[in-house]
């Protein structure tokens, strides 16, 4: 099985339904994550940019030995592809 990431955040959603959103209808999203993605809506409105900047802690915490400036680096150059950012 192919592994899905949040196409918000980014986050890797696992092998099961656990991390995946809601929709308005109660049924799973498998394109958001529960932290993104909530009965329909974003659960935050804010830019590319600013998820960028909430995400680096989170992204830190996860790989021991990764400094800020390359989590930033690498989340810019992967988020554009995400369904929620692209242009």
């Amino acid at each position: 099985m192919k592994e899905r990431f949040c196409q918000s955040c980014g986050m890797p959603m696992g092998q099961t339904d656990e991390l995946y959103g809601t929709e308005s209808d109660n049924s799973k999203s498998t394109d958001y994550c529960k932290y993104c993605y909530e009965n329909g809506a974003f659960t935050f409105q804010g830019t590319k940019e600013e998820m960028i900047d909430i995400c680096v802690k989170p992204m830190l915490e996860n790989n021991p030995g990764m400094i800020e400036a390359d989590a930033k680096k690498m989340m810019e150059g992967f988020f554009p592809i995400l369904k929620r950012w692209k242009a």
